[in-house]
């Protein structure tokens, strides 16, 4: 959808209407908008009213909150929405689509002069990746996680389990803020030990128990190593 602005300018005398198109014109089956965004969060986005989840990342919830072992809880939603702020800092802002989501939301890739904000965002600490739909950022997530870095500083709720409210007083919360950068579940069950990836479709409903030899893994080399087999 391409979106056209009025400007009015003044020539010899004469008011002249300029037609201002903030969408290019398609090129082949890939869609594009450039334009000026407005933030609807992290990994939200809207350019002349279409609105955009970015692909492969997941960050914080507006009014998410994460931990840090000194100086206690902070926006850490808010915060990494106003770094995308600082990184865009006004310029025009292109997303390509690579698909729909659930909720008819433009699935795409968006960036700022030739620069991939979603995996600056990964990379920086203020968003995961988002595994459960891609890999994409997977080893700028890595990167983050070694340096400690945004929400890599301290502990944190996965913004998929936030969503669906889970919070730092729940007992499985409490676990993960116990390991914080450790986040992938081994679980033991009649079928064996079988580990859970963040953002996997059963990973929020995994309790870990560690008195029954459960426990949590670093990376999934950690926990190939130690006998357990990855989720279905």
């Amino acid at each position: 959808m391409t979106t056209i602005r009025l400007t009015l300018a003044f020539v010899a005398g004469l008011t002249v209407i300029l037609l201002l198109a903030d969408t290019p014109p398609q090129a082949g089956n890939v869609r594009e908008w450039t334009g000026q965004a407005t933030l609807i969060d992290a990994d939200t986005l809207e350019i002349s009213g279409v609105r955009f989840r970015l692909h492969g990342i997941d960050a914080p919830e507006s009014a998410q909150s994460c931990r840090h072992p000194e100086r206690g809880d902070w926006p850490c939603g808010q915060t990494a929405t106003e770094a995308l702020s600082d990184r865009i800092n006004g310029a025009a802002v292109t997303c390509r689509e690579t698909g729909k989501g659930i909720y008819q939301r433009i699935i795409a890739v968006c960036s700022v002069q030739g620069a991939d904000l979603n995996r600056w965002l990964v990379r920086s600490g203020q968003a995961v990746a988002y595994v459960k739909y891609a890999r994409d950022y997977a080893g700028d997530e890595a990167v983050a996680r070694r340096a400690g870095i945004g929400i890599w500083s301290g502990a944190f709720i996965m913004p998929s389990d936030w969503r669906r409210g889970v919070r730092p007083d729940d007992a499985i919360a409490l676990v993960a803020l116990a390991a914080p950068g450790c986040r992938i579940k081994g679980n033991i069950s009649r079928y064996g030990k079988i580990y859970h990836l963040p953002g996997t479709r059963w990973y929020a409903r995994t309790k870990i128990d560690t008195e029954k030899g459960e426990r949590w893994f670093c990376s999934e080399a950690e926990a190939e190593s130690a006998g357990w087999r990855k989720a279905g």
